[in-house]
C-alpha cells in the first residue's frame, strides 16, 4: 500500500494531509515527510488523518516521535479527522490523553474495531 503526504501552509499552521495506510512499510516514508518540519521552533502542525483507514503500532510510533520533537521545540500538534478505528488505537495507548486529537465528521461508519 502506498501513502501520500500533502503539505499545506495556512495561517502559520503546517497541515499535513495523509492518505493511505500507515504500517511498517509506509511509516518510514511518513516519518521522512514529517521530519522536514519537526525541528522548527514554535511550529504549529496539524495532521489530517481523515483519509487513513488503517494504522498499526509503527504509525503510532511515528506520531509519538513527531509529537515529542515538536513539543520540545515549543510547538503544537493537532491530529484531526480520526475515525473510530484509529481513535480506539489512541485510546488504548493513552495517547488521546496527551495529544490534541479530533475525530472526523461524517464518514465515521466503522462499527467494528
Amino acid at each position: 500500500m502506498n501513502i501520500q503526504v500533502q503539505l499545506l501552509e495556512e495561517n502559520s499552521v503546517r497541515r499535513f494531509k495523509i492518505v493511505g495506510e500507515i504500517d511498517a512499510f509506509t511509516a518510514p516514508i511518513l516519518k521522512e515527510r514529517l521530519a522536514s518540519a519537526e525541528k522548527e521552533q514554535g511550529l504549529k502542525a496539524e495532521l489530517d488523518l481523515s483519509d487513513v483507514d488503517y494504522m498499526d503500532s509503527t504509525g503510532l510510533g511515528v506520531f509519538v516521535g513527531f509529537y515529542k520533537t515538536i513539543k520540545s521545540n515549543g510547538g503544537q500538534l493537532k491530529i484531526t479527522g480520526v475515525n473510530r478505528r484509529l481513535k480506539r488505537l489512541f485510546e488504548i495507548t493513552g495517547l488521546d490523553e496527551v495529544m490534541d486529537i479530533e475525530t472526523g465528521e461524517g464518514g465515521d461508519n466503522d462499527a467494528t474495531v
